[in-house]
């Protein structure tokens, strides 16, 4: 059976845990050598050791441009070669009417989600540049489609993300270069078991936002990455794909 990323080499960040770690093992499942990178590097470790023969585990923040330039070169030194890249890292960030929020909370959010994917592609396009081929993957959220009272940071972040994958499809369309966004959903990762902790009337509120019924998992938004990542999504570009069970059809 042929695997759909057979020799290429995929970058992974957010690959500590939940959708990025689901990316990174569905990546090398099915052929990719994959540079994972998380600023949790206990968790992207863990990543690693789960198929060490196919995944490398490296420790960034992606909102420093120094260490995106670090991460992206050690991908490239390893391998020869970027031909898929996942930017996955992101943050809750701060909750509360946007009026009650303090500058730097929202600075964090917005330098973590969209500043930190803004970095990645700026190291990652010129390599898939001159290579004339490369897929690019930039995580939002329902959030960046819709509005989240009590998260406008997030929001802002998200929404922004597919502002900038837009771009830069269109910026690409020559290149032979992809740029696509996924839009998931209420995914069950860390991050959202930590929001739904705070309170139960945030854990009510996000389960009765899914038609559903029940929270996506982090491999089925991981499918959705190795899609647009192989030659079967060659003509998707610019594309803000939406995996979560219907929630924002609504």
């Amino acid at each position: 059976m042929t695997l759909l990323l057979e020799d290429r080499v995929a970058l992974v960040t957010g690959g500590a845990s939940g959708i990025g770690r689901a990316a990174a093992l569905a990546f090398a499942r099915e052929g990719a050598r994959v540079v994972a990178s998380d600023v949790d590097e206990a968790g992207v470790k863990e990543t690693a050791s789960a198929a060490p023969d196919a995944i490398a585990a490296f420790a960034a923040d992606t909102s420093d441009e120094e260490q995106v330039r670090a991460l992206v070169a050690f991908a490239l030194d390893r391998h020869g070669q970027l031909d898929v890249a996942f930017n996955n890292a992101g943050v809750m960030g701060p909750a509360g009417a946007l009026h009650q929020l303090d500058l730097d909370s929202w600075r964090r959010c917005l330098d973590v989600n969209l500043t930190g994917v803004f970095l990645c592609m700026k190291h990652e396009l010129p390599i898939m540049q001159r290579q004339g081929r490369g897929s690019i993957i930039n995580t939002s959220s329902g959030a960046g489609v819709i509005g989240a009272p009590g998260l406008s940071a997030y929001c802002a972040s998200k929404h922004g993300i597919l502002g900038i994958t837009k771009t830069a499809a269109l910026e690409n369309a020559r290149t032979g270069v992809r740029i696509n966004a996924i839009c998931p959903g209420s995914t069950d990762t860390p991050m959202l078991r930590g929001a739904m902790a705070t309170g139960p009337e945030v854990e009510k509120l996000i389960l009765s936002s899914q038609p559903g019924g029940r929270l996506g998992t982090p491999e089925e938004i991981a499918e959705t990455a190795v899609w647009l990542a192989s030659d079967r999504a060659s003509f998707v570009s610019g594309a803000s794909i939406a995996v979560d069970g219907a929630a924002v059809a609504r």
